[in-house]
């Protein structure tokens, strides 16, 4: 059975269709150029400025997490269309679910999920066996309609 975790208030939005993945390699260096990937494959989708940026800040984040918690940088990024909503989800090796907490507004990092959560229309993670997915789902915006 899969355990589905919400990690924020918003409600979980089911996956459907085959759509755009990729396996990956986590690396520092090259999260710009997936951001990059799925910034085009939005705006080509109808997304607005505002659904790309939102959605290139979530893929920095689950994917840097991948490289400083996975432990294991072999991942799945993909995006699913559902209507007007953008679901974006990473897969890694690691059971951990993820913790958002208020962030200590004097630390250097941990704002990361928090933020996300608060920009996007839902963040979760599913666990799986071998690992998990941490995904959020975005609206494409005005422009999508």
């Amino acid at each position: 059975m899969v355990d589905t975790e919400s990690l924020g208030r918003r409600g979980r939005l089911p996956h459907h269709g085959i759509e755009p993945g990729w396996d990956i390699i986590a690396r520092a260096g090259d999260i710009e150029r997936w951001r990059d990937e799925a910034g085009r494959l939005v705006r080509g989708r109808g997304g607005d400025a505002d659904a790309v940026s939102v959605i290139r800040l979530g893929i920095s984040e689950l994917l840097s997490n991948v490289v400083k918690h996975a432990g294991d940088p072999r991942c799945r990024l993909e995006l699913h269309q559902v209507g007007a909503t953008v679901r974006v989800r990473v897969f890694d090796h690691c059971g951990r679910v993820p913790v958002v907490t208020l962030p200590d507004w004097d630390a250097e990092g941990g704002r990361g999920l928090w933020l996300l959560r608060e920009m996007t229309g839902a963040l979760g993670c599913t666990r799986v066996p071998g690992g998990k997915w941490v995904w959020f789902a975005v609206a494409l915006g005005s422009e999508a309609g």
